[in-house]
């Protein structure tokens, strides 16, 4: 069954004895037992809901896996991720890491007695001289948050199957609907259901999936005992959403394509980010794992005070922190999504006060351009807003 197919058409509507099409948010938060020892195979929330557990099963499938958790937030779904690991276990890391993610690793993992490395997982000779007799896990994002860096995920499985490390793989930017990092060898998925899973920015979710039984035992078993799980009105909230993944995913995509075009002919702009260019050093490697580019730009203009003035002069474009809904959204990393990494280590990933991120919406892709125009070069373009 095509992907478009199972967005919509992914479990089975539990709900058959009604007809009802849209599955029914089961607002619960416990269920009776028949008899002694009988169940109806729900007993509490927190366990399981059956309007959770369609869009688990959605999930799953999409990524092509054999379980998947809902959780309240991405970083709620990272955090129980981390429950894996012991005191005194080490993972590599990307170093190019989302902003939250790096905080929870640095204020929490490592006081919880994780050691960490972050490197370009895209070098794997790098990442080969960082393994050592602790090394437990490559976690790797693909493309990174915000400088648009790719790894090899096949390699990076190969790798790490050779010393038998686990491989995590977050694919919140292009979504099952573009890359399966299961099927190239990943253990486990991490997406931040807040952004294209659920595309309208209305709600936060986070997800792991997996294809492999001993995690899914050993991720459950954490899950329901942390209970950071998908409430029953925003796990349907998703459910809508992923209906329109696909037709969204695509009309971003060309989006973002015409928009990262434009970018790269601007005067005041010197450097576009965007792996959909054929000059991004990671071109290559993500037209062989993916099937698509996605709708995230970043962009480095030519001083902080262009940046702040064209963040101040958008109108149609919002000044937003996340990403993967709609509306078209534009992001300062260093004031928002990587506020809390320390300034050494955020310029040296090149997140200075020159370089913006856009997530590229449903928007007309002209009208888009027209107010980047007006907002950068002080004058409207040809198409106007």
């Amino acid at each position: 069954m095509d992907i478009s197919t199972l967005c919509i058409h992914g479990a089975e509507n539990n709900t058959h004895l009604t007809g009802a099409v849209s599955v029914p948010i089961y607002q619960s938060a416990t269920f009776a037992h028949p008899g002694v020892g009988q169940s109806t195979g729900y007993d509490y929330s927190r366990l399981q809901n059956p309007t959770r557990e369609h869009l688990e099963k959605i999930v799953a499938k999409l990524e092509q896996g054999t379980d998947a958790m809902a959780f309240s937030t991405g970083m709620a779904a990272i955090t129980a991720l981390m429950e894996l690991f012991s005191i005194g276990d080490h993972i590599i890391a990307s170093g190019d890491l989302y902003g939250g993610t790096v905080r929870l690793f640095e204020h929490i993992s490592r006081k919880n007695g994780l050691q960490i490395d972050y490197t370009d997982t895209s070098r794997l000779d790098t990442v080969r001289s960082l393994i050592r007799k602790e090394t437990k896990a490559i976690y790797i994002e693909s493309p990174t948050n915000p400088m648009m860096q790719v790894t090899d995920i096949a390699a990076a499985c190969e790798l790490a199957k050779s010393f038998g490390l686990l491989v995590i793989v977050d694919n919140t930017f292009l979504t099952p609907y573009y890359q399966l990092p299961l099927v190239l060898g990943a253990d486990i998925v991490i997406h931040s259901g807040t952004k294209y899973l659920s595309g309208h920015n209305d709600t936060l979710a986070g997800f792991l999936i997996t294809n492999r039984e001993d995690l899914s035992e050993k991720l459950r078993f954490i899950y329901k005992t942390t209970g950071a799980c998908l409430s029953p009105f925003d796990s349907w909230l998703l459910i809508r959403g992923i209906k329109t993944l696909a037709v969204r995913m695509d009309r971003q995509h060309e989006n973002a394509i015409k928009v990262a075009q434009w970018l790269t002919i601007q005067e005041k702009v010197k450097k576009v980010f965007y792996i959909g260019l054929p000059d991004h050093p990671d071109y290559a490697v993500s037209a062989k794992q993916a099937t698509g580019f996605g709708s995230m730009i970043s962009f480095e203009v030519d001083s902080e005070a262009t940046a702040k003035k064209l963040l101040e002069r958008i109108q149609l474009l919002l000044f937003a922190e996340s990403l993967g809904g709609v509306e078209t959204l534009i992001t300062y990393p260093m004031l928002q999504t990587h506020a809390d990494v320390p300034v050494k280590e955020r310029l040296e990933r090149g997140i200075n006060e020159r370089l913006l991120r856009i997530s590229v919406g449903l928007e007309n892709a002209e009208d888009i351009i027209s107010d980047l125009e007006q907002a950068l070069n002080g004058r409207r373009s040809l198409h106007g807003i």
